[in-house]
C-alpha cells in the first residue's frame, strides 16, 4: 500500500502532466469519451449527427456555406476530423495554383475537403475520393451532392485503398492524376504512395498533399520522400485542426518521376 506521503509526492508530477497536456486530454474527450457516449445517446454516428445538423442549417448549393457550417459543429458540438479552414486554405490554395483535371482523394470522410476542392476546379475537371467506412462514404454522398456537385464531376468510390488504386485505370478510367490528396489512414501513406508509382498513377508533375504528417504523424511516409530521389517536397507547419494548440503540418509534394 502507498503511503499518504509517497502519493502526495506525486501530486505536482501529475498536475504538470494535466497542465501540459491538458490540451491533448481535451482532444481526448471530445474525440473519443464525448464521441462514446453521444453515440450509445443517439444510436447514430457523429458523421451523421453532424449531416443531421449541416442539413438543418446550411443553404443547399452554397459549398462555402456548407464548409462554414461543418465548422460550427466542429467548434462548438462534437469534433470532426475535418481538415478544417486553416489547413483548408492551403489545399484551396494549390488547388487555385496547379488547376488540376484529375483530382484523386485517398479519405472522403464527411466530404469537406472533397467539397473544398471541387469548387476550385477548373472547367472539365474530376474528383476521384475513395471512403474505406461505408457510412461516412453515406454521409459524405449526401454532403457533396448537397452541396451541388454531381457524379460528372465528383465521383465517389467506396472500399480499401489498396484494393481500389489498382482498378482506378480500367474500372474508373482515371489515367494519371495530376493532384492527390491523402486524408485517411496515416500508416497507409507510404503504401499507397507507391502503388501509385507502381501503376503509373502520378502525371510527371503532379503535386500530393498529406495531412497530419507531424499528428499524429506519418514518420516512414516523409523518409521515403525525403530520400526516394522521386519528389521534391516541403511541410507545411500548421495546428491540428480545431485544436490550434496542437502542432501538426501538411507534407507537400512535387512528383519528378526521377529515380
Amino acid at each position: 500500500m502507498v503511503s499518504p506521503a509517497i502519493a502526495l509526492a506525486f501530486i505536482p508530477f501529475i498536475v504538470t502532466l494535466l497542465i501540459r497536456y491538458r490540451h491533448y486530454f481535451l482532444l481526448f474527450y471530445r474525440a473519443v469519451l464525448l464521441r462514446w457516449l453521444r453515440d450509445h445517446a443517439t444510436g447514430i454516428s457523429r458523421e451523421e449527427r453532424a449531416f443531421q445538423y449541416v442539413l438543418t442549417h446550411a443553404i443547399p448549393g452554397d459549398p462555402q456555406h456548407i464548409l462554414e457550417t461543418f465548422d460550427h459543429w466542429a467548434n462548438h458540438r462534437e469534433y470532426l476530423s475535418n481538415i478544417g479552414p486553416q489547413k483548408g486554405k492551403i489545399l484551396d490554395r494549390l488547388i487555385y495554383e496547379n488547376t488540376p483535371l484529375t483530382v484523386l482523394e485517398l479519405g472522403t470522410y464527411c466530404g469537406y475537403a472533397t467539397i473544398l476542392m471541387a469548387q476550385g476546379l477548373p472547367m472539365g475537371a474530376r474528383l476521384y475520393t475513395v471512403e474505406m467506412d461505408p457510412r461516412n462514404a453515406a454521409v459524405a454522398e449526401k454532403v457533396i451532392r448537397l452541396a451541388g456537385f454531381d457524379e460528372d464531376t465528383v465521383e465517389l468510390i467506396v472500399g480499401p485503398s489498396e484494393e481500389v488504386i489498382p482498378q482506378l485505370k480500367e474500372k474508373h478510367g482515371l489515367l494519371k492524376a495530376d493532384f492527390i490528396f491523402m486524408d485517411h489512414w496515416k500508416r497507409c501513406y507510404l503504401r499507397d504512395l507507391q502503388l501509385l508509382e507502381d501503376h503509373n498513377l502520378l502525371a510527371e508533375g503532379a503535386t500530393v498533399l498529406a495531412d497530419n504528417v507531424i499528428f499524429p504523424g506519418a514518420p516512414h511516409f516523409l523518409q521515403y520522400v525525403k530520400t526516394c530521389g522521386k519528389y521534391q517536397s516541403k511541410t507545411h507547419r500548421t495546428s491540428l485542426q480545431y485544436f490550434r494548440a496542437i502542432p501538426d503540418g501538411m507534407a507537400e509534394l512535387t512528383y519528378t518521376g526521377l529515380h
